[in-house]
């Protein structure tokens, strides 16, 4: 259901509002239109919880919008391509969902420790493009300075997609409402709204509907797989066996976790996030909590880890939808792009890792 929310706002036209309302705050810097870009795809993924859904959704209007200003193509799709990984980052995320379901956790707790960690990685992708303009000042000219006023006008426009973060976070955290009572509740006003404002044509709900049905079919098929997986590893007792030998190793827990996170980028480049996520939880997750790491904490990091791999060749899937929705910007000149937001993605987990209280646990131990 929160893919359905998702949809509703794609086909509602809220990303074409969106779009302009965040160019109003940013246009006006050196690479503003990045920014602009950045800034509206976190702000999709708060309903959207999914990465190649924000990429689709983003590139039909960021990508003519830089082309329109001369932007470069590397710093144009690498934009669009970073922020779309920020879909599975920001609460309500399918990944984080899914982490839950399958290790018994909070659902709630997961999402509102995930906020600090999302808001760090989308400032950390943000000052990557003033990085870019400023050792390529012709990559990112400036667009018109709006005014105020025009600011100040802007801001309604961002109001449905706030009132239903609003709604989603609330109630987790009031504990008033399972997830999926959250979702079926984001959904149902979801519609209601884009009914009121007319956004949403017949044709945009089949579509919406036919979608979320396909993408949903898609998850359910990598669980399913997982769960199979996850049979076999039992019986195997391969998990149990891999613990018992990690354990034995005469390193630091902290040089034993750093060698899952680098797994976890490797498998990140050759798989979708969450079939590797799903394939590997079973071998890495009793061995996480063996050594004493706090679960939801796990959970935000290797979330972030496995989305770097998005960007990442071979795979990197929203490198992938972005070149496909821009068809004259080569593969190639995406992933180029898009590798400049790599350091990122290492700070973001280098700051959760020293910090886990401060960036997690705070706000998670807050949830009923």
């Amino acid at each position: 259901m929160f893919i359905l929310v998702g949809e509703f706002a794609h086909y509602g036209g809220y990303n074409n509002s969106l779009y302009s309302a965040t160019y109003k705050w940013f246009g006006h810097y050196k690479g503003g239109l990045a920014i602009t870009t950045i800034m509206a795809c976190a702000i999709f993924s708060a309903i959207s919880g999914s990465n190649t859904a924000t990429a689709a959704t983003m590139s039909t209007v960021a990508i003519p919008e830089m082309k329109k200003y001369k932007y470069h193509p590397q710093l144009n799709a690498g934009s669009v391509a970073a922020g779309a990984t920020l879909g599975v980052l920001i609460p309500p995320s399918i990944v984080l969902v899914v982490y839950g379901l399958y290790t018994g956790q909070s659902i709630g707790k997961l999402f509102f420790g995930n906020v600090i960690p999302s808001a760090i990685l989308t400032v950390l992708i943000a000052a990557t493009v003033f990085y870019i303009c400023w050792r390529h000042p012709d990559w990112g000219p400036k667009g018109p300075k709006s005014t105020w006023r025009e600011r100040i006008r802007a801001v309604p426009d961002l109001l449905d997609i706030f009132i239903l973060f609003a709604i989603i976070m609330y109630a987790l955290f009031t504990g008033v409402v399972t997830a999926t009572e959250a979702a079926a509740a984001s959904c149902a006003i979801g519609l209601i709204l884009c009914v009121i404002r007319k956004k949403l044509s017949w044709s945009g709900f089949l579509m919406s509907i036919s979608d979320t049905l396909r993408i949903s079919c898609m998850v359910f098929m990598i669980v399913a797989g997982a769960v199979i997986f996850g049979r076999f590893l039992a019986v195997t007792r391969l998990p149990f066996e891999a613990a018992a030998a990690i354990a034995s190793l005469a390193f630091p827990n902290w040089v034993l976790f750093w060698i899952i996170v680098l797994c976890y980028i490797i498998g990140g480049c050759v798989m979708d996030a969450l079939a590797f996520l799903l394939v590997s939880l079973p071998i890495f997750y009793p061995i996480v909590i063996q050594m004493g790491y706090d679960p939801i904490w796990f959970g935000q990091v290797i979330c972030i880890v496995t989305t770097m791999g998005a960007i990442m060749p071979p795979i990197g899937i929203c490198c992938y939808v972005v070149s496909g929705m821009a068809k004259d910007i080569p593969l190639g000149t995406v992933f180029r792009g898009s590798l400049y937001y790599i350091p990122s993605y290492i700070i973001s987990i280098a700051v959760l890792t020293l910090f886990p209280y401060a960036t997690v646990l705070i706000l998670s131990n807050l949830v009923r």
